[in-house]
């Protein structure tokens, strides 16, 4: 009597794997309201039963696969903030620290750009389940971040939260629109983080080559 062909089990934590990579590719390519979770499921290659069981609703997978890479960045970036000593640190290597990551953040978390700007057609209630909220308290740190790095040195100003935000928006600007700038022959890594670098700390008049 023939024998069934035994099924492949998947590993451990594979599906919810498969469903987070599956989320970024298509949260990348489409808004977050007309993505859903049977296009999710099917790119996954598993049911739409397993992201449920794995996740609960697309807003938590939304916000574990493009929200908690940001905000765990911007964790990770306080604590390193904390333990400089001014004195000992090279402005250039914690900026070029902060760029290259952050830039890595959202060249690898498209679908996150892509929701924030599409953000204000979002409902309150839409907003708050997909992370948007987490996404501005991250902001937040980020500014009072630049105030104490302002009053650090001496300076003073009326919005000392903006170039915190200026700078982040300078990142997620050539993360999400390098192709357009630079077609298939785009620069390295390391010649954008550099260039973006050198715009931050000395601006487009006042570099020291």
């Amino acid at each position: 009597m023939p024998q069934r062909p035994s099924k492949t089990r998947r590993a451990r934590g594979a599906p919810r794997k498969l469903l987070l990579d599956a989320a970024r590719a298509l949260f990348a390519r489409q808004d977050y309201r007309s993505t859903t979770t049977r296009e999710i499921a099917q790119a996954a290659g598993v049911t739409e039963h397993l992201l449920f069981r794995n996740f609960g609703s697309k807003a938590a997978l939304f916000r574990e696969a493009l929200v908690l890479p940001f905000t765990s960045f911007v964790d990770e970036f306080g604590r390193t903030w904390q333990s400089v000593v001014p004195e000992e640190t090279k402005e250039e290597d914690l900026a070029g620290h902060f760029v290259g990551q952050l830039y890595d953040v959202f060249v690898a978390h498209q679908g996150l750009l892509l929701t924030l700007m599409a953000s204000e057609a979002l409902s309150e209630e839409e907003k708050t389940a997909a992370g948007i909220a987490d996404i501005r308290r991250a902001l937040t740190v980020l500014g009072q971040i630049s105030a104490e790095g302002m009053h650090m040195r001496g300076m003073r100003s009326n919005h000392p939260d903006l170039p915190a935000h200026s700078t982040v928006a300078m990142i997620a600007g050539m993360a999400a629109l390098r192709s357009t700038y630079f077609g298939a022959r785009q620069p390295s890594r390391e010649v954008i983080v550099d260039e973006l670098v050198r715009a931050i700390l000395h601006g487009f008049l006042h570099r020291q080559d």
